[in-house]
């Protein structure tokens, strides 16, 4: 009999590839099977009784094996009872899209054969402040189970949680065979958990910390690795604000060989990056650090030949870093270019003049990150020059609104023309026009990713005064494989109208500042059966648009909406009728009007097989 989905964890909460049919615990788990069915004590008609179903299973969990797809993983278990067993006996990684959907207890229970574990913890919306701090997304109860439940843990993979020094010792300390740790926007710890991390983790390979806020503690944590040989193949650090120790770190990259990814910090001057370099030639992804000043050489001494550094490193394809560039240097890495497949020049504040002479010569780029301070032109030039480009994010060097911006429609109309294999942009800028979107959609019809920042609010057409409509319309029209999409701009609920009618695989959508009313979100909440993610911001709808997805909450992920016109009352009517829905209001604290106590500031809302946290702080209600 099927199982009411809505009784198991969902498929963003732990769905992914199964246990390798050579491990230990699955050749242990077989063969206890097979000799259960056909021991000699028992008799021909228990024989004939079992042996079916066991056959069955032991069949089935074969094939189960070659199942990787989280989604293709998710419709199996819910088969039967028996494909339920066996999913989670052949599990090896286990993904949990938002750490409250469901209690470690209850995923250390189910599966037992875990060697990697991905958590997510706070929205995306927390990256740009809209999330007050101590929300929660607590890694303390994870690890506790996980280390009783998961001895043998090789990897773990944490996007915007709260972690502590503790937890990272913990970590070290209860997984003997530790590989792999990568934490992305996370908070909460410093160097010196690093360093219980290093030390105790003798056969680590990745140690990558991306875009989180880690204190200096005076810990110096690249000391701490074993002072033989590493097993190290990815190391990255450069969101790490303080100072390391240059010794240490030359040293450790010496006792590296299989060392292939770096990515330093901006304390690492081009001169100490040139001595990096020359003693780990096998690099295929660089992070270079400032790549600025040459504190590295000693006074008196000729500049090193920097050139010559990138052209011994014959594997490298992907460039990052130059965080403090000086553009006199940027002639070091031509050489490179030729082989590169991803660049990233989002930190690096230069015009199309510098980085014309790098990207002509980039004719493998397939991932390029740039600011918005190459101008238009810069943009021509690389429509020009990278025809197999698939993703493009262009950032603001200043991000105020009240500026003329040096990307336009021209630049992103340029792309489209030039970058037909584009599948991915993201894309800030103060001014656009339909036109500009219209040609995209038609040029790049593979595109999965548009995220359009239109910089100030409310912002149409700034040729023809038109809302934004036709554009975005154009984009869920002609775009069939889109997936996300984020809208900006002068919008009007016709724009929303196109997304619900056409945007039929759309699974994340983010809103700020468009809309005419709740018909907007009526729409989309209507029209997109895929829809799992939903940010709004800013925007005009209220009660009644918040009702209308009554339907389909239970199949999202999350819905978030702050500052919108949603109240108190209709919030508590939506966890009044969908009672397996966890409904959080946040409180604004600098609001004390009585008149606007009913007003809900956010709203977040989502799905969990445990009801209510336990880690609530004061600010939120859990209605």
């Amino acid at each position: 009999m099927m199982e009411d989905p809505s009784s198991k964890m969902s498929e963003d909460v732990c769905r992914s590839p199964p246990l390798d049919p050579g491990s230990p615990g699955y050749v242990m788990e077989s063969s206890t099977k097979t000799r259960n069915c056909s021991g000699s004590g028992s008799n021909s008609v228990e024989r004939q009784a079992c042996f079916p179903d066991q056959v069955l299973e032991n069949v089935l969990e074969n094939v189960l094996c070659f199942l990787t797809s989280r989604r293709d993983r998710s419709a199996a278990s819910l088969v039967c009872k028996s494909w339920y067993r066996a999913e989670a006996l052949t599990r090896s990684e286990l993904y949990i899209g938002n750490c409250y959907a469901v209690s470690p207890r209850r995923a250390t229970s189910r599966f037992n054969g875990i060697r990697s574990v991905a958590i997510k913890g706070k929205p995306r919306f927390a990256d740009f402040n809209l999330m007050p701090r101590n929300w929660g997304a607590h890694f303390s109860p994870w690890v506790a189970s996980m280390a009783m439940a998961y001895p043998w843990l090789e990897k773990v993979y944490l996007k915007r949680m709260y972690i502590t020094d503790y937890d990272l010792a913990h970590l070290a300390m209860s997984f003997p065979g530790f590989k792999e740790l990568v934490l992305v926007c996370c908070e909460g710890f410093g160097t010196y958990g690093l360093a219980v991390v290093a030390r105790n983790c003798r056969q680590l390979r990745v140690l990558d910390l991306i875009e989180s806020e880690i204190t200096d503690d005076e810990e110096d944590f690249i000391d701490c690795f074993p002072k033989s040989h590493t097993c190290l193949e990815s190391l990255i650090y450069d969101c790490v604000d303080c100072a390391i120790n240059f010794e240490a770190l030359e040293a450790l990259v010496a006792r590296s060989p299989r060392l292939k990814k770096l990515r330093l910090n901006q304390s690492i001057s081009i001169g100490q990056l040139y001595r990096i370099m020359i003693r780990a030639p096998q690099l295929t992804h660089l992070g270079t650090g400032s790549f600025g000043t040459s504190d590295g050489i000693i006074q008196g001494e000729q500049e090193p030949d920097y050139a010559s550094a990138f052209t011994a490193c014959k594997s490298l394809i992907c460039l990052s870093g130059f965080r403090e560039i000086m553009p006199e240097f940027l002639p070091a890495i031509y050489p490179v270019c030729a082989n590169l497949t991803s660049l990233n020049f989002s930190y690096a504040n230069i015009n199309a003049e510098k980085l014309k002479p790098v990207i002509r010569n980039c004719i493998k780029l397939q991932t390029l990150w740039v600011l918005d301070s190459i101008c238009d032109e810069g943009l021509q030039e690389v429509a020009a020059a990278c025809e197999d480009l698939r993703e493009l994010r262009v950032f603001p060097f200043d991000a105020r609104e009240d500026i003329v911006g040096p990307v336009s429609e021209v630049g992103l109309e340029a792309i489209s023309e030039g970058c037909r294999k584009l599948e991915s942009i993201l894309y800030f800028c103060q001014r656009m026009t339909n036109a500009a979107v219209v040609a995209m959609s038609k040029n790049c019809p593979d595109l999965i990713v548009f995220r359009l920042c239109i910089m100030g609010r409310l912002r149409p057409d700034h040729l023809t005064g038109q809302p934004m409509d036709e554009g975005f319309g154009a984009i869920v029209m002609n775009c069939k494989k889109l997936t996300r999409l984020a809208v900006s701009g002068l919008l009007t609920d016709h724009a929303f109208s196109y997304i619900g009618e056409y945007g039929k695989s759309i699974r994340t959508l983010s809103v700020a500042f468009a809309g005419d009313s709740d018909d907007g979100l009526k729409y989309v909440l209507e029209g997109c059966p895929k829809l799992q993610k939903l940010e709004i911001r800013d925007s005009p709808f209220g009660d009644s648009a918040l009702r209308s997805g009554l339907h389909h909450y239970y199949n999202m992920r999350f819905l978030w909406m702050s500052s919108c016109r949603l109240t108190l009352q209709g919030c508590k009517e939506i966890a009044r009728e969908l009672p397996r829905l966890v409904v959080e209001v946040m409180r604004d604290e600098l609001i004390i009007d009585d008149d606007l106590s009913d007003t809900v500031h956010i709203l977040y809302m989502y799905r969990s097989l445990e009801g209510q946290r336990d880690d609530t702080p004061e600010f939120v209600d859990i209605l």
